[in-house]
């Protein structure tokens, strides 16, 4: 027997099949609508990821680059010893007129006449001002130098750095510019005559900080950054992996313990410039440290980067499974044993990423250094970390601040190579991870 269906059940199921066909459709629709959201926003942050780094880069790729000039240099004794006292005072080498030297050796290959007082000014100012320590250095390393002529290469001033670099506009009036034409014109000569081009410049990784841009290096700030790391890890990480096994492992749980994490993650969110002035009242004006040492600014960078790793550690631990902690316990380990034999080298991957992250974050941070001193104008290597130093991203601040246009590129050189340092250690923070990672 054939089952009847009516018109109203039929147009009813139909409908039914419409409403979900337009169900789905919608569901779908929503899910691309989604995807495209995702996408835009990620095509967004690397628009501005990209336009970031080529601000950077374009700014700062010609600071690895450094105009000089290669000219025989007299040095004449005349000039550096007239009285020859230096076999009974060799202090007297210290104290010679060692630009005089560069500027004739750069006046005699332009065709400067030495009664042209003012072509020799003009000389003078196409050549840096540190000529002085590179021809004392070469002087006192050898004095048999002395009445002999030897090639030399001379760093060229700021403004002919610049202007051979083609960051000066020259189309605008002399008076307009900082290089006038005559000037222009003993550059293009002696670049013509391959006495003037550019070198790689291993000064700014060297060099200390300087109020001629041509001369400034970020090799104090490094090696200030280096002793601040090196406390910063020595300090926060047994003392963080301390806190967090203890807090994940052995402290009960209570209000006291609950108040504990719950400040720990406030001080994880704390501005950071907080921690400078707990630094400055605490380090320096309690415990007597001395201001822009390296000491003072791994303390405040410890205190600052302790949440990170501590958060970052109790995360790891309990990301071990719980059968680990059972299996050992049941074999008859100890709760000591338990957790050193077996939870922490499972957990070191985690332990490794937090710490190297959190190192990353206080290598680049600038407030709490500005505070305890680390701002101060620092152009002496630094032997211990007592000593006044300044760090990376404070000389980056510092270089942003001056006025001079050279200044520009050695601002971005420097950002360039703390970007260097940061991809780095996040690089190896992955490989660490990748390396002793484990999956259950």
């Amino acid at each position: 027997m054939t089952d009847i269906v009516s018109p109203t059940a039929g147009a009813a199921a139909g409908n039914s099949a419409t409403r979900r066909d337009i169900g789905i459709k919608r569901r779908y629709a929503a899910e691309r609508r989604f995807r495209a959201y995702g996408m835009a926003a990620i095509s967004f942050g690397l628009i501005f990821l990209f336009l970031l780094l080529w601000s950077v880069v374009s700014k700062g790729y010609t600071a690895f680059q450094q105009t000089m000039i290669t000219v025989p240099v007299e040095f004449s004794e005349l000039i550096i010893d007239p009285k020859n006292e230096r076999a009974a005072n060799p202090a007297k080498l210290m104290t010679a007129n060692y630009p005089v030297l560069a500027r004739d050796a750069v006046a005699k290959v332009l065709g400067v006449a030495p009664t042209d007082r003012a072509g020799l000014r003009a000389v003078n100012v196409m050549i840096s001002d540190s000529v002085r320590t590179q021809l004392r250095d070469i002087v006192v390393a050898d004095p048999a130098v002395i009445g002999t002529t030897r090639n030399v290469t001379l760093l060229a001033s700021g403004d002919v750095d610049s202007a051979f670099k083609g960051q000066v506009d020259l189309t605008v009036d002399e008076a307009n510019r900082r290089i006038s034409n005559q000037q222009l014109g003993w550059m293009n000569q002696l670049a013509e005559g391959g006495q003037l081009g550019k070198h790689f410049n291993t000064g700014i990784f060297v060099n200390g900080n300087s109020s001629r841009p041509e001369a400034a290096g970020v090799g104090v700030a490094l090696i200030g950054s280096f002793y601040m790391m090196m406390i910063v890890l020595v300090l926060s990480l047994p003392i963080g992996v301390a806190a967090s096994i203890y807090l994940e492992e052995f402290a009960p749980k209570n209000r006291l313990t609950d108040l504990i994490e719950v400040n720990i993650n406030n001080l994880a969110a704390v501005p950071y410039i907080v921690y400078g002035l707990l630094g400055l009242s605490v380090f320096i004006n309690f415990m007597g440290f001395p201001r822009s040492a390296s000491l003072v600014g791994g303390l405040v960078l410890t205190l600052m980067t302790l949440p990170t790793i501590i958060i970052a550690t109790r995360a790891a631990l309990k990301a071990v499974p719980p059968s680990i902690r059972a299996a050992a316990l049941g074999l008859g380990a100890s709760k000591m044993q338990t957790i050193f034999h077996h939870v922490l080298p499972l957990a070191m991957p985690g332990i490794l990423t937090g710490t190297i992250i959190g190192l990353a974050h206080a290598l680049g941070e600038t407030a709490p250094l500005l505070l305890i001193g680390m701002v101060a104008f620092v152009a002496n290597y630094p032997t211990t970390p007592m000593d006044p130093s300044t760090a990376l991203p404070v000389q980056i601040y510092m270089w942003a601040n001056e006025a001079e246009r050279a200044f520009v590129e050695r601002t971005s050189g420097a950002i360039i190579i703390l970007l260097l340092f940061l991809i780095v250690m996040n690089v190896g923070a992955i490989l660490l991870r990748r390396r002793f990672e484990r999956r259950w």
